[in-house]
């Protein structure tokens, strides 16, 4: 049965992936060159019409905007004020496309430091001291472009992004362009095999940082594992906690969310070892993903704007062919 306010366009079987790509790099150019002529206030003016475009035009988006916004709003009361609606979703689309400006100012290193803070560095920067790599779980909410600020600052961190787009050398290019001195860079990992293990494995053994989406199943898994997330059943990749494991090092969540004028850059340990005892790996890795799942929406209780999964993200489908 489908959920309660899905959209027909979001049926079972409609693979995140396969949605598409509505950003390209033109588009990219003109927000920042917006803000950079005229601002932050001029740029909201003119993003306003976009927003309601896309509000009014993409039925799929507006759904899944009202479907998180209200499950938010029944597993976490006090959140908002009153039910969800229009007005809130609006404010959805709309932090999202402030966001996206943010993205690309922390990609060129131009977004204010004095607005971003910092909570649990203490445990990451006695790693770095130590010449320890390790596994940052992330999810897709907030503006995690700005941890380049984190890892500017310390010099000593090497952060290897992965994603499961064809994409990855394109916006290295865009990275590189925007910030030369980039200590960042994206690793495509729409099959993970062998190859790919022992590269990482490189990379966390020589000290460095691997981020990885827990959020989004790829097209080509074959296990995923079913937590509660704001009061419903939810799928998640494992790929996070089996490769934590592989490595052997620390497992933590790296968010970065709104917070008064700017944004926190949070990291909370899950795991300083992630162990997937034999014939207990099922429920092992269940129980990782479902303490990943209780702290990201502990997070957006926080910042309810800030989660951009604009699909169908409770549904399980079985994924066509990559597009």
């Amino acid at each position: 049965m489908a959920q309660a306010g899905l959209n027909p366009a979001q049926r079972p079987g409609t693979h995140w992936a396969a949605l598409g790509e509505h950003t390209f790099v033109g588009g990219i150019w003109l927000l920042y060159a917006v803000h950079r002529l005229f601002g932050r206030a001029a740029f909201r003016v003119l993003s306003a019409p976009v927003v309601l475009l896309h509000w009014c035009t993409r039925p799929a988006l507006r759904a899944a905007s009202l479907d998180y916004l209200r499950r938010l709003h029944a597993a976490r009361p006090g959140v908002f004020v009153r039910a969800p609606g229009w007005r809130e979703g609006l404010r959805h689309v709309a932090c999202f496309a402030e966001t996206m400006l943010d993205k690309l100012l922390a990609m060129a290193g131009r977004y204010p430091a004095a607005r971003i803070r910092e909570q649990g560095v203490a445990a990451v920067d006695a790693d770095l001291r130590a010449g320890r790599g390790g596994i940052f779980v992330t999810a897709h909410m907030g503006c995690l472009e700005l941890c380049r600020a984190f890892a500017r600052d310390k010099s000593i961190l090497k952060l290897t992004v992965l994603v499961h787009t064809k994409h990855a050398e394109q916006f290295n290019r865009l990275l590189q362009r925007l910030d030369p001195q980039a200590r960042v860079r994206l690793l495509e990992v729409s099959e993970f095999g062998p190859a790919t293990a022992v590269q990482l494995q490189a990379i966390v053994a020589e000290g460095g940082w691997v981020a990885i989406a827990g959020d989004r199943v790829p097209i080509h898994s074959a296990q995923v594992a079913e937590v509660q997330f704001l009061g419903h059943t939810a799928p998640l990749p494992v790929g996070p906690y089996v490769l934590a494991s592989l490595l052997r090092c620390p497992l933590v969540l790296l968010s970065c969310l709104h917070q008064g004028a700017g944004y926190e850059i949070r990291f909370e340990r899950l795991a300083e070892r992630v162990e997937l005892p034999r014939g207990q790996r099922a429920q092992a890795l269940q129980r990782y993903a479902q303490a990943y799942a209780d702290a990201i929406a502990a997070r957006l209780a926080e910042s309810p704007y800030d989660w951009f999964n604009f699909y169908a993200f409770w549904e399980r489908p079985d994924a066509p062919p990559p597009v």
